[in-house]
């Protein structure tokens, strides 16, 4: 009787352990280090439970892994859109190109539903990470990450700022007998108590960042006001993104030490120069510039330049926020690369700004923005070095994200 119960109880024991993780091994013809700006050659990433766990060139390859083939290519980390909003999609027909009339139009439930779209989307074209930097309606941009996060759907990491906070009227001009048309797309906030509300309840409903807007109305934010919310978003442990489109707004949002200035569409060189004094990230969005008139596209292009000679810190950023006929909204936000190039700003750099100085002003940056044991698996491949050819990375031919392969869209090779 005992001997037949010590048989039963290893029995069970063995139906409950957890299983042995499964390991995949990816052949890497190159991997790529952005901060280094190098390619280490013939490599083979292990990955386990989602991260890396080896990668090197004499690493083998455990018995029972399943093995990815990658020799023909070069492999990098993901890529990171750290200035997008994906449950909102300007219909420029429709809504004569206004985004306001967007969202008045198209209800909350229909914006997540369009976020997940995009955020499939985004995953597909190579972004494994997104800072989604408002213009979500009543937090539909949390409810979209929280399904990724569950595992309910695919797509990147998010970064979510939920409701902008801004000075009354938003982005907007409102009229007397239609006051409310603007809230909760943003959320006014004209005094300290109003700041702290905004921050607070924000933070409560799920937002990981926090954005405001400087710049918008006749009045703005002054250095004082910017500060003051600084502080109390950092003691929350979060960052502060500051959009500011004229070079007082940026003046204002630098001289306060914001985490980052979005857009910056107006800096002179000083109010550049100023942002870098106070290590500050300029995400410059000149995606914004892509499909403008030839002068204003070469604004943006300009200021990039600048930036870039200055020493600014640079991160990529879209915007992406119209349909564009024949272009997922992933396909449409690697296009922002172009003016970078046009800038002349050097391959390795874009890529930096595309990775891990991304993801380290998301704040993710110890665990992805890099290939490295311990690291998140999220990785592209590429039929080029985008090192030294950066438009391979609209080829991207193999996603992973968190250790797990993502299904290429319909259609492709």
């Amino acid at each position: 009787m005992q001997g037949r119960l010590s048989t039963v109880v290893a029995a069970l024991a063995l139906l409950t352990a957890p299983a042995a993780a499964q390991v995949t091994a990816i052949r890497a013809g190159g991997v790529v280090d952005p901060d280094a700006g190098t390619v280490a050659r013939n490599q083979v990433i292990l990955v386990e439970d989602g991260r890396i766990t080896a990668i090197g060139g004499n690493v083998q390859i455990p018995a029972g892994a399943t093995t990815i083939d990658l020799s023909g290519s070069t492999i990098s980390p993901g890529l990171v859109d750290a200035h997008t909003h994906l449950c909102m999609v300007v219909q420029p027909t429709r809504d004569a190109g206004s985004y306001y009339l967007t969202t008045l139009r198209d209800p909350d439930a229909f914006r997540a539903v369009q976020g997940v779209v995009n955020a499939r989307t985004m995953l597909e074209a190579g972004f494994t990470t997104v800072r989604d930097i408002g213009n979500e309606g009543n937090y539909a941009c949390v409810q979209v990450q929280r399904a990724i996060r569950e595992g309910m759907i695919q797509g990147p990491t998010m970064i979510t700022a939920g409701r902008i906070i801004a000075p009354y009227g938003g982005q907007f001009h409102l009229q007397p007998d239609k006051q409310n048309l603007a809230e909760p797309e943003y959320f006014f906030a004209d005094t300290r108590d109003e700041m702290v509300k905004a921050i607070r309840e924000n933070i409560h409903y799920g937002a990981t960042v926090i954005k405001i807007v400087v710049d918008d109305q006749p009045y703005i934010y002054t250095t004082a006001d910017i500060a003051f919310m600084k502080d109390e978003v950092e003691r929350a442990g979060l960052k502060l993104a500051a959009h500011a489109w004229t070079e007082q707004g940026a003046i204002n949002a630098a001289r306060a030490g914001v985490h980052s200035i979005e857009h910056g569409a107006s800096m002179s060189d000083s109010a550049l120069r100023l942002a870098k004094e106070h290590d500050i990230v300029l995400v410059g969005t000149e995606y914004l510039g892509l499909r403008s008139p030839d002068a204003v596209r070469e604004r943006w292009v300009d200021r990039l330049r600048r930036a870039h000679a200055l020493g600014v810190k640079l991160v990529y950023g879209t915007d992406a926020i119209s349909a564009i006929d024949g272009l997922s909204r992933g396909e449409d936000a690697i296009l922002g690369i172009d003016p970078w190039v046009e800038a002349g700003i050097p391959a390795p750099a874009i890529l930096k700004a595309m990775t891990s100085d991304a993801t380290r002003l998301l704040g993710v940056g110890d665990e992805r923005g890099t290939l490295k044991v311990g690291m998140w698996a999220d990785l592209i491949a590429t039929p080029g070095n985008p090192l030294t050819d950066i438009e391979t990375l609209k080829a991207v031919t193999f996603v992973m994200k968190n250790g797990v392969v993502v299904p290429r869209p319909a259609g492709t090779p």
